[in-house]
């Protein structure tokens, strides 16, 4: 992983281990900025509760960003978008397989840089009114002391039929987390297939969590 994709994934890991609440407490999905707010509750609350078990299977952290992430991000809308331009040259078949591996992968890049949190501290912005929204951006800052203030927004799309929230995309001081996946992806989906970047995804994705 580049430095440009540490620093993505490892300011989405401080946005889902800001602060503390209860497990039990339930996520609202109608609710864009009250659902980023508690997901990131949630899971740094599990993180922090088996943070022992964590440390003897790393592997563990997988379990816990396919658990309490995945289900309010929408990880097919992603896929769909970073093969972007592609897609006409792709069939349905190849993009039913590349999906799962997407997701596999977003996990295992996630979980691998929970192993980076240190206590930082984050500010959610005020909630806007989105009534109208399909899409709002969740605006955040990353507070680290002797450093300036990382600006970061959570996007997040509204599902037409269901009118629920899932999160898709994260800007990080201007930067796109998918258009910069699109980027690195996009020539080989080109030049090289849809399964072929499929296969590359999985192996990847088979990687263990370590704590360096």
């Amino acid at each position: 992983m580049n430095d440009t994709m540490k620093r993505f994934f490892f300011c989405l890991t401080l946005l889902t281990c800001s602060t503390w609440a209860s497990a039990a407490e339930e996520v609202d999905k109608k609710d864009p900025y009250q659902m980023i707010k508690t997901v990131a509750e949630i899971t740094f609350k599990r993180f922090a509760n088996e943070q022992s078990a964590i440390r003897k299977e790393p592997n563990l952290l997988k379990t816990i960003v396919r658990e309490e992430l995945m289900p309010y991000i929408n990880y097919q809308y992603a896929a769909y978008k970073v093969i972007g331009s592609n897609f006409k040259k792709t069939n349905k078949a190849d993009r039913a397989e590349f999906v799962p591996a997407f997701r596999e992968y977003l996990i295992t890049s996630y979980a691998q840089v929970f192993t980076l949190y240190n206590n930082q501290e984050v500010e959610f912005a005020p909630a806007r009114d989105f009534s109208d929204d399909r899409v709002v951006s969740v605006a955040t800052s990353v507070i680290e002391l002797g450093r300036e203030p990382i600006n970061i927004s959570f996007r997040v799309r509204k599902h037409k039929k269901t009118g629920e929230w899932k999160a898709y995309d994260m800007v990080a001081e201007g930067i796109s987390l998918l258009d910069s996946k699109q980027a690195e992806l996009s020539s080989l989906i080109r030049q090289k297939g849809l399964s072929h970047v499929t296969e590359m995804l999985k192996e990847k994705s088979e990687k263990s969590i370590e704590f360096k």
